[in-house]
């Protein structure tokens, strides 16, 4: 089960700084593109907090 735990952690690591990185290195987003991005992030950090719980239980 923690191979699975670890697998996921990692795919929405890799998902949380690519949306950081499109959010950083674009001149042209809307303020309406940025909220939308920030609420992805947010999701995925709430799904990486659980997983990181899950995987100490």
């Amino acid at each position: 089960m923690n191979d699975k735990i670890e697998k996921a952690i990692d795919y929405y690591t890799i998902k949380s700084k690519e949306i950081i990185a499109h959010i950083n290195y674009s001149n042209k987003l809307t303020a309406e593109e940025i909220i939308q991005s920030a609420e992805e992030l947010a999701i995925l950090e709430y799904k990486l907090t659980a997983l990181e719980v899950a995987k100490v239980s």
